[in-house]
């Protein structure tokens, strides 16, 4: 009887110790998607503060440091330390490029990509190699961030996890954002910037259904962080007055000049990438050289190393005059470029922040030419290091919730919200991308956002077409045609030369419907012949069809192999693309909206 009721106690706890029952569990209802984001809460937690500690023990091991020292911020006497420890980096990481490129063929996805294409689904090998190269460029002094690899292991982890519980397409792309909310907000101690990173940045979109499980997921993920790590990102603005109206006029015109510069430093970083494709020097070799070039920078200012936590506050904290301010933001810009360009693995999200804050604090020496205006040079390097953030990054509501929770300050916020829209404005009118997808554009992918447009993909012409095709030689008579299609026998005839080879097509109804008379007596089949050179490929998807029927203004289009052979295989009518893309489409906000 006591194990009886025993089993009976503990029956409720079965589901998360059942696969079956999660899985089930997770399927249908929100609470239990919403359990699934705590476990990837969790999981994000521990994997963002596993990854800070293996690279603080990578800086105090090669440079020497403290334990409560960052590196940036740190004085580091000796100069050929200061040369080298890039160099050696760069040279493991390219001898792990080079085993890589024998092993591994296949170019590695991030969440951005994963989510857009591929529906949430993650390699988490090829994430964890990712967070491994991203440890050994920042712990041997590249001027790289950790965040891209944060987001990078927990989204995949989070993948493999909802991979397991086979969760559907729209469910497994939420929790590949609750991995990167929760990366995010472990990262900075800020779950509303983490939860707003994943809806504008790896969802694409908010949604009511999306919302609990990303939240959850960045709270537990800070909780976690606070209790191992207990560290905490934040910035003293001391005291100031108040906001007035006139504050706003100088923080819109620095949102729109960190914009400017901002589209600058991601072009400067495509300029280097593409300088070392062009020259002859083999990938493993090139981050090597780059730590050369980064190491001689480190030894005009350390404060180029790593992502810059402890120079970001070194520079706040202090009166820097304006030649330095100038020199050490050339110096990071130039140094993150470089380390990016040549092969480093890692992002610009923390380098653009200080970055941000660097021109932030020069334009506040702007500040007493504007009338009225009341802001400190803290306050000014908060408003461009958030506007300058969300232009290379994208994320108006992620910066902004970022100054909010590094600030505490609700008018200084308000500010903040004002420049970032005006930021990203100016980037989305003028150059249209972000970092990672002004990566993807170069690389021949037409990734604006993380919005999932993989399924169109997939709705190929190859799928949809009808294969059996009624066809005939383009050399016969026109009589011969009428023998072997009598009207009423079928709609079209696709025309083939004696090579196989597309020729046209023809309107049987057509035929029969032109008059007979003595004028028509010397008509050929060629006559009758249309869409010559209009017809679709297997490879093409729905709306890549439907501009082709929509230019063509045919009801119907042969599809060939290949534009070489041109070999007729099937055949596909615009109303059946269009109720197929309309029919997915339909899906596809049911699905996003919870319906389904």
């Amino acid at each position: 009887m006591l194990m009886k009721l025993d089993r009976r106690r503990f029956r409720a706890l079965r589901v998360f110790f059942d696969p079956g029952r999660l899985r089930a569990l997770t399927r249908r209802s929100e609470v239990g998607l919403s359990l699934a984001g705590a476990v990837v809460g969790i999981i994000s937690g521990l994997a963002v503060t596993g990854m800070s500690y293996v690279s603080n023990e990578l800086h105090q091991l090669v440079f020497g440091i403290a334990d409560s020292e960052r590196l940036s911020s740190s004085e580091i006497e000796n100069k050929l330390l200061l040369l080298t420890a890039p160099v050696i980096g760069g040279a493991l990481l390219g001898l792990l490029l080079f085993v890589l490129a024998k092993r591994r063929k296949k170019p590695m996805v991030d969440p951005i990509e994963a989510n857009a294409l591929h529906g949430g689904r993650l390699s988490l090998t090829d994430s964890i190699i990712v967070a491994v190269q991203n440890l050994i460029s920042n712990g041997f002094g590249a001027s790289v961030g950790l965040e891209a690899g944060y987001t990078q292991l927990a989204a995949g982890l989070a993948s493999k996890f909802g991979l397991k519980l086979q969760l559907r397409r729209s469910d497994l792309r939420t929790l590949v954002g609750c991995g990167a909310a929760g990366a995010i907000a472990a990262a900075f101690n800020a779950p509303l910037t983490g939860a707003f990173y994943a809806f504008e940045l790896i969802i694409g979109t908010y949604t009511i259904v999306s919302l609990t499980p990303v939240v959850v997921s960045a709270l537990v993920s800070t909780l976690i962080a606070r209790l191992l790590a207990g560290s905490d990102f934040t910035i003293d603005i001391g005291s100031f007055g108040s906001v007035v109206p006139a504050d706003y006029i100088p923080a819109l015109l620095l949102g729109a000049f960190c914009a400017g510069v901002g589209i600058l430093i991601m072009q400067g970083v495509a300029f280097v990438e593409e300088l070392a494709r062009k020259s002859s020097i083999a990938p493993p070799f090139r981050p090597a050289l780059g730590g050369i070039i980064v190491g001689l920078l480190a030894m005009i200012s350390p404060q180029v190393l790593s992502a810059g936590h402890g120079a970001l506050h070194l520079n706040l904290s202090r009166e820097v005059a304006i030649p330095t301010l100038i020199g050490l933001f050339l110096l990071k810009s130039f140094a993150s470029a470089i380390s990016i360009g040549s092969g480093f693995r890692g992002g610009l999200f923390f380098a653009s922040l200080f970055m941000g804050a660097l021109l932030g604090k020069l334009f506040a020496y702007c500040g007493p030419y504007f009338a009225d205006a009341t802001l400190t040079p803290v306050i000014y390097a908060v408003v461009g290091m958030s506007s300058l953030a969300v232009a290379v990054i994208g994320g108006p509501l992620t910066m902004t919730f970022l100054a909010l929770e590094i600030t505490g300050d609700f008018p200084i916020t308000a500010l903040v919200l004002a420049a970032v829209i005006t930021s990203s404005l100016v980037v989305r009118s003028t150059f249209g991308y972000s970092f990672a997808t002004w990566r993807f554009h170069l690389r021949g992918e037409s990734i604006r956002s993380a919005h999932d447009v993989g399924w169109i993909r997939n709705l190929t012409v190859d799928k949809l077409m009808r294969a059996d095709v009624k066809t005939a030689r383009a050399g016969i008579s026109l009589e011969e045609f009428k023998q072997a299609f009598p009207i009423g026998s079928t709609q079209r005839v696709i025309l083939v030369e004696e090579s196989d080879k597309y020729a046209g097509l023809v309107l049987v109804p057509e035929i029969y419907a032109n008059p007979t008379d003595a004028q028509d007596e010397g008509k050929t089949l060629a006559d009758f012949v249309h869409y010559r050179n209009d017809f679709l490929q297997p490879q093409m998807n729905a709306r890549q069809a439907a501009a082709i029927f929509d230019k063509s203004e045919s009801e119907a289009l042969a599809v060939v192999n290949n534009l070489i052979e041109r070999k007729v295989i099937g055949q596909l009518s615009e109303s059946y693309t269009l109720r197929r893309y309309s029919e997915e489409l339909d899906r596809r906000r049911r699905e996003v909206s919870g319906e389904i």
